[in-house]
């Protein structure tokens, strides 16, 4: 894979956090800047700058003049950043419902939609980027689209464990039906309703995290 010099370090950061936090590259992976810089036909700096960048928010451990690794999941970092989402994705349902304008979350009803259609099909990745593309459209209905981009630069660690979480029997169909309930309550104006739902969604994967820990020890 060749990529423009002109993008080379955002579009290696954005291509290596996507392994990262798919778990291709797992919790402890060694990774090689000139093995990298190799992989996707660029010089070593803008891999210097991406893994700089990945450091940053706590997804490498950068070793100077030794090794870079994948980072543990830090669970304290998870929680953090679980209370950030809740914060914002709680007042972005009120604002919804303020606003009363069904037709602002009718991408996120087609993302529902096409979630359903995906379940049928066990494609847990495509599942997976259409949840988060649930939330940002919701983000997006209620003006604060931005927010959304501060809350993924900082989700490496939650989203790793939802990686881990998904596969389990049930996960996805609770996924669907909080995300319906969450529509269905904002069309409905119950305020109560939508936070309650948001509450469960969003507790769900560190609700399960003794057991995660358990199955995957390593990662820790």
């Amino acid at each position: 894979m060749t990529i423009k010099r002109g993008s080379a370090s955002a579009v290696l950061h954005d291509a290596l956090r996507e392994r990262i936090v798919s778990l291709e590259l797992a919790p402890g992976a060694y990774l090689s800047r000139s093995e990298i810089a190799a992989q996707y036909g660029v010089s070593q700096t803008p891999v210097r700058d991406a893994m700089m960048r990945l450091e940053e928010e706590g997804l490498l451990v950068i070793y100077p003049q030794s090794k870079t690794v994948v980072s543990k999941i830090d669970v304290a970092h998870a929680q953090e950043t679980q209370f950030l989402r809740l914060s914002i994705e709680l007042e972005v349902v009120r604002a919804l419902i303020r606003q009363g304008a069904d037709a602002k979350i009718a991408k996120a009803r087609t993302c529902l939609t096409l979630q359903r259609a995906v379940l049928e099909s066990d494609d847990l990745v495509e599942f997976s980027r259409l949840d988060q593309e649930f939330h940002a459209a919701l983000c997006d209905a209620a003006g604060v689209g931005t927010l959304w981009s501060i809350v993924t630069a900082r989700s490496g660690h939650i989203d790793r464990l939802r990686k881990l979480n998904l596969p389990d029997p049930g996960k996805s169909g609770s996924i669907i039906s909080c995300h319906g309930r969450i529509l269905d309550a904002i069309d409905a104006h119950d305020h109560r309703g939508a936070e309650a739902v948001v509450r469960e969604h969003l507790s769900g994967t560190l609700s399960q995290l003794d057991q995660i820990i358990e199955k995957y020890p390593d990662y820790f």
